[in-house]
């Protein structure tokens, strides 16, 4: 596991990396595609 520690403050946050590429490839693949309608809208 891929994991980074980012502290602010008296806060600590683990940031799973794996998961932020995961995100970032499937905003990509939208932006290409166009993005994905919402629920009950129609394409034209």
């Amino acid at each position: 596991m891929h994991e980074k520690l980012v502290r602010e403050g008296n806060s600590v946050y683990e940031i799973d990396e794996e998961c932020v590429r995961r995100k970032e490839k499937l905003k990509s693949r939208q932006d290409e595609h166009g993005k994905q309608p919402k629920r009950g809208e129609v394409r034209k």
